[in-house]
């Protein structure tokens, strides 16, 4: 058991770094190459000007980002294929296609179809910088599948299930199939204050600041983010 969570915590630093260098791209600003890619972005002074004020990252961060997400797709804009392609090359013992479309929901914040430059900088300031409030209010996002403002248990086994899909051999068969419908029972039990069948956003942070245990299991989903 030992063996197999060490093994899933690699895959994921694996994959986290990946992502990293997805992002940032290879920066090297003496290059022709990248002096073109910063002067695109400074066609777009407005845009990134906003954007340096909305989010938490510097000009200079934002014209790297720009670079790296230009590269992954050059028409500015990423669709759910690309989430789940590069989802599936970290995580090739399991089936990671639910868990990337759930993702690339809570990305996708004008639900278009598409995540834009802009959504991916919103989303990601706030994973990487954001205060634990703003990331709670994010988790939530993710969870609540149907966007009603409410996470039922449903929902929440939808993700649990795809979660558990992605790590494939790395969960089953050590924990039982029925591992994650248990895990939702109990988070739902302490979440679902009032007993009416669905967990507001106020219920979920209040109970996921004030339980040790909910915030140690939130972290395996920050992790695979």
């Amino acid at each position: 058991m030992s063996g197999c969570r060490k093994r899933c915590k690699r895959e994921l630093l694996k994959f986290a770094q990946y992502l990293l260098r997805l992002i940032t791209g290879s920066l090297h600003t003496d290059t022709v190459e990248d002096e073109m890619e910063m002067a695109t972005v400074r066609h777009r002074p407005e845009a990134l000007e906003l954007l340096e004020a909305q989010s938490k990252f510097t000009k200079k961060e934002l014209q790297i980002l720009y670079r790296g997400f230009k590269n992954e797709d050059p028409s500015n804009v990423v669709n759910e294929e690309t989430f789940k392609e590069i989802y599936s090359q970290f995580f090739p013992q399991g089936d990671s296609t639910t868990y990337a479309h759930f993702l690339f929901n809570a990305f996708d914040t004008d639900h278009n179809g598409s995540v834009s430059f802009e959504d991916f900088v919103m989303g990601l300031s706030i994973l990487l910088r954001g205060t634990v409030q703003e990331k709670l209010n994010w988790a939530f996002n993710l969870y609540d599948i149907n966007k009603d403002g409410y996470i039922t248990k449903e929902e929440m086994l939808d993700i649990m299930k795809a979660i558990y899909d992605m790590m494939g051999k790395c969960t089953y068969p050590v924990l039982k199939e029925d591992a994650p419908r248990q895990h939702v029972e109990t988070f739902f039990q302490k979440m679902d204050k009032n007993k009416d069948g669905v967990v507001t956003i106020d219920e979920f942070i209040e109970s996921c600041q004030k339980d040790e245990n909910i915030m140690r299991s939130m972290q395996l989903f920050e992790n695979v983010i």
